[in-house]
């Protein structure tokens, strides 16, 4: 079709000054026209030295021009959606590397606008849009498609006029935009950027910073900008991808770590589900996840590395062994090109490097696209890679990093130097508990040759014991012969880790004896094993039961720490310990802090020291009922408890975990962390921490009504030389959680509550006489339910009136509410008495706030609306189906379970979910079948 376009060339025409008519009915004559419009040669010029274009007609493809679709299976960016929609900029510019959702980010955008009544138009540009013709013919297609009316056959067009004068609002997204170069290109779209009226925006997605005067933009207000860091998914958009594509819940450790790998890059993410629909969980994919993975490297080899010129491939590839760059370390390994020129083009392609903040310029690459790089190196240049490590190496050496340095010796083969380097710095990072980077250093140095280091071989022990847990420490300790060395220190040094390694297994009563044995040697010269072996002796002796010998220790120990943050650590999560089993919970949590923000301050790392800390203060922020910060330091530290391997840790972190899941709903996961608790029980043959497993699943089996089940898992718990040993120490892991308690807590639901009384009096007895104040709360709790259930109400509301008072002081909260739905109508029957008495409101302000905050979390379990349930008003009352979906809700099933069972899709099973939820007035699953069980709803 022929058409006009209006020009501007500062001719006067039909009384319009500066304007024209001009009818042009080729391609080349519109091309010739705008290249006039948009350069400052001599329009003569341009039209002399152009060359003759093809005498072919253009066909418009229509996919560049139709926004791709938002399939379900998208995550949606509602955030971002929201953020664009409502932008009032001139230009929302959308940067960053390939595969960062960039597309989708605007694809989600351009609908809600559409939803808005917002008109839009796309384009996607390719590199035939460099050629002006071309691009002006597509714009002028977009622009028509905002609702702008196409003009009658030979009449004028002009897209830049059209869109300033467009009085409706509208946004006009150029995907791809990295691909246009040409400067007339640029040129024409910086003017429909500067001549936009007020209700309309462009919106650009670019790998690359495109020519567009952004600083301009920028200084003016008129730019928003959604960079790599925006685009990136967290955690929770990970796992919503995973279950909207792969349909399953990666468990939440594997998801950690993959989100940590891939670094939120949603290409690595979608290409990782697919690998996964194909070896599934079980195969240690994610473990091996890397950008030398097959689908990664040639997304990366094809989308990224090839279209660079080959003097930036050979700079990506040498420099691929930094793990930080800057212009100078750079030089180093690329002596014959400007590195700093290249750096500049490289962050300002968005090319998969990341600022790093410090003095100095630097940055680092995306770790899949280091991965990559690195695996393309080995495979181009395999000559090349131990020449450029050790190269690094005595470059960081000279800059007085020994970190890198060392890093690079390692990996450049010369294990030697590495010692060398080790043995005038390896003490120094033990005292500041980089025990993960010391094991990773030694694990991969010969072991003859680290024979050659004594006391480089003892903090190799040290490392692995606080890395990798005990048992392989010890094998390691007894083939070393370290306890038997001729150098005294080295000997001393031996025999205070001894007892260290005995506690972690368990074995406190031969710890004991050990550690008696290195304090008469004290003090050693060797500041920071005296100073650990008075710290382990205080856990070791407070747990056989004499706190103020524990306190003498630890006093000792503070006093003998040195420069050590991890003794430092170490003593302060102690303290905290012993103030936690006296109640003082809000001490507790401040020593808590302090010991896990001790080694943050030197590392910036979670390492294996803050992992000891880590879980301890993970315990007390669940007890305040903070579960989301719970189970975000769970993520972080139940793994690095894990791999270490102390017993209380690990059932304290999954018993955690557990619990976390279950009061959200998620009973699957909840019953799948205790069954990892109870395998690494067997695995690291430690009887304690399977039978703590089974405590715990007997415990969510009594919430869920299941007597028999409940009843034979603790039959299945109750090792009675095991509870012997546990009765007469204090372990932090069973200071509330024990045997005889939770016969108690069984008899109390389903048998006889005046046998519950009767073991509850004789505990409590045995906890008062040894100031076990947090265990006493815990007790008179269950005492209270105990009365409730015999009928003594006026003693149970004025037993739970004492717990609530004290609780109140400190802030204990799931020590009340871990107990279930029957603690709430208690609660409510205290505060409607004390409110009734007048004895709260004036008198004690911490305690109404506190009553307030628990009978608000405890909702509807506190103070059910019984017409509701029984359907005796106007309220709808359950179905069929909802009942069966209740009860199966009640025994455990998951949604994919109960799809499965009823014979419906999952959707449907969430849609009676809401229903129940609403007519029961329920704010969760949990609460939900609590109020259907109160009122016989289920059995």
């Amino acid at each position: 079709m022929q058409r006009e376009i209006v020009g501007t060339d500062g001719n006067s025409s039909h009384g319009q000054p500066g304007h024209r008519r001009l009818t042009y009915c080729t391609a080349e004559d519109k091309y010739r026209f705008w290249m006039r419009r948009f350069t400052r040669v001599s329009p003569w010029f341009i039209f002399s030295t152009l060359p003759a274009m093809p005498q072919t007609s253009f066909r418009i493809v229509e996919t560049k021009l139709t926004p791709p679709a938002v399939a379900v299976t998208h995550v949606l960016r509602t955030e971002i959606s929201e953020q664009i929609a409502a932008a009032t900029v001139k230009l929302v510019l959308v940067r960053a590397p390939a595969g960062f959702g960039k597309t989708t980010a605007m694809a989600q955008s351009r609908q809600r606008m559409e939803a808005d009544g917002v008109a839009t138009a796309w384009l996607t540009l390719e590199r035939t849009d460099n050629d002006l013709s071309c691009f002006l013919l597509y714009l002028g297609e977009a622009v028509q498609r905002l609702g702008i009316d196409e003009p009658p056959a030979n009449a004028p067009f002009d897209a830049v006029a059209a869109l300033a004068a467009h009085d409706s609002p509208f946004a006009l997204f150029l995907d791809d935009f990295e691909a246009v170069q040409e400067p007339a290109v640029l040129g024409l779209v910086r003017e429909v950027i500067d001549h936009l009226p007020r209700c309309g925006r462009i919106v650009i997605g670019s790998r690359s910073l495109p020519g567009l005067g952004v600083g301009r933009l920028r200084a003016r207000g008129q730019l928003m900008e959604l960079d790599t860091d925006r685009l990136r998914f967290n955690v929770e958009e990970t796992s919503a991808f995973f279950g909207k594509r792969a349909n399953q819940a990666l468990p939440t450790d594997m998801l950690t770590q993959l989100h940590r790998k891939t670094e939120g890059w949603v290409a690595a993410i979608w290409l990782a589900s697919m690998a996964l629909e194909r070896h599934g969980l079980e195969t240690g994919f994610v473990e091996r996840f890397s950008g030398s993975d097959r689908a990664v490297a040639d997304y990366l080899a094809e989308d990224v590395l090839a279209l660079q010129p080959r003097e930036i491939q050979d700079f990506l590839l040498r420099t691929s062994i930094l793990r930080q760059f800057d212009a100078s370390a750079c030089q180093m390994l690329n002596p014959r090109v400007d590195c700093a020129a290249i750096l500049d083009q490289l962050a300002a392609s968005n090319l998969f490097i990341t600022p790093v903040a410090g003095d100095v310029p630097a940055w680092r690459y995306h770790s899949l696209f280091a991965d990559f790089l690195r695996a393309r190196l080995a495979r181009e240049l395999p000559d090349e890679v131990a020449r450029l490590h050790l190269a690094a190496s005595g470059w960081y050496e000279l800059q007085g990093r020994p970190v890198p340095a060392i890093d690079h010796a390692i990996e450049g083969g010369d294990h030697p130097h590495a010692l060398t380097l080790l043995d005038s710095s390896a003490e120094e990072f033990l005292e500041q508990g980089r025990t993960r980077m010391l094991s990773r250093w030694f694990s991969a140095i010969p072991e003859h040759q680290l024979r050659d280091y004594p006391f480089l071989q003892l903090i190799a022990l040290w490392a692995a014991c606080l890395t990798y847990g005990p048992l392989d420490a010890m094998k390691k300790l007894e083939r070393s012969g370290c306890a038997e060395s001729s150098i005294p220190e080295v000997r001393a040094s031996a025999h205070a880790l001894t007892p260290l390694l005995l506690a972690m297994q368990d074995r406190f009563n031969e710890a004991y004896e050990a550690g008696r044995e290195s304090l008469a040697r004290l003090p050693t010269g060797l500041p920071f094993a005296d100073s650990t072996l008075l710290n382990a002796m205080a856990h070791i002796i407070s747990v056989v039961g004499d706190q103020h010998e524990s306190q003498r220790l630890l006093d000792a120990a503070r006093g003998n720490q040195g420069s050590s943050t991890f003794n430092r650590m170490y003593t302060e999560s102690l303290e905290g310990m012993l103030d936690l089993r006296s109640g003082r919970l809000r001490q507790a949590t401040a020593r808590f802090r302090m010991a896990v923000d001790t080694t943050h301050a030197v590392s910036y790392n979670h390492s294996h020291g803050n992992a000891w800390a880590g879980v301890l203060y993970a315990d007390v922020v669940y007890e305040t009922n903070q579960l989301l910060q719970a189970d975000h330091l769970l993520n972080v530290y139940l793994p690095l408890a894990r791999d270490v391997g102390l017993p209380d840790h690990m059932i304290l972190s999954h018993v955690m975990r557990s619990r976390i899941a279950f009061y959200t709903g998620d009973i699957d996961a909840a019953f799948q962390a205790l069954t990892e608790l109870e395998n690494l029980g067997h695995n690291r043959q430690l009887p304690r921490v399977v039978a703590g497993a089974k405590l715990e699943r007997s415990r969510v089996l009594l919430l869920q009504g299941n007597s028999a089940a409940s009843r034979d898992e603790l039959a299945s718990a109750g090792d009675p030389a095991l509870w012997e040993r546990e009765r007469r120490q204090r372990l932090p892991a069973h200071d509330l959680e024990y045997l005889a308690l939770a016969r108690a807590r069984w008899e109390i639901s389903f048998g006889d509550p005046r046998a519950a009384l009767t073991i509850l009096n004789a505990e409590l007895h045995a906890a008062q006489a040894t100031a076990r104040n947090r265990r006493v709360l815990k007790l008179r709790v269950l005492h209270a339910l105990a009365l409730q259930r015999t009928g003594d109400m006026g003693a149970a509301i004025e037993g739970i009136g004492v717990v609530l008072q004290t609780a109140s002081q400190e802030g204990f909260i799931r020590l009340i509410l871990d107990e279930g739905p029957a603690v709430g109508p208690l609660v409510q029957r205290y505060a409607t008495a004390a409110q009734q008495a007048a004895t709260y409101a004036r008198g004690d302000p911490i305690l109404t706030e506190y009553l307030q905050r628990l009978l608000q979390v405890l909702g509807p379990l506190a103070m059910p609306n019984v017409d509701a349930l029984t359907g005796e008003t106007s309220k709808e009352p359950l179905t069929r189906k909802e009942l069966r979906v209740l009860q199966l809700l009640a025994e455990g099933y998951s949604n994919n379970a109960m799809a499965d069972k009823l014979f419906v899709s999952d959707s449907t099973v969430r849609t009676h979910l809401r229903s129940i939820n609403m007519k029961l007035d329920a704010k969760s699953r949990t609460q939900a079948v609590a109020i259907a069980r109160k009122f016989s709803l289920i059995r």
